[in-house]
């Protein structure tokens, strides 16, 4: 994998600490792979 540096907002980052708070996802990172990997496949649906 490689390291891509992001910028999020305050509230995003609230927001993904605490699904991984209630256990929906391990860590950070996982959680906003998970979120890019389903918002690429609704992506690529829509242009198909």
């Amino acid at each position: 994998m490689k390291v891509v540096t992001v910028h999020l907002p305050e509230p995003y980052l609230q927001a993904i600490d605490e699904l991984v708070r209630r256990r929906l996802y391990p860590n950070r990172a996982e959680a906003i792979r998970m979120a890019l990997r389903d918002f690429i496949r609704s992506e690529v649906q829509i242009s198909e």
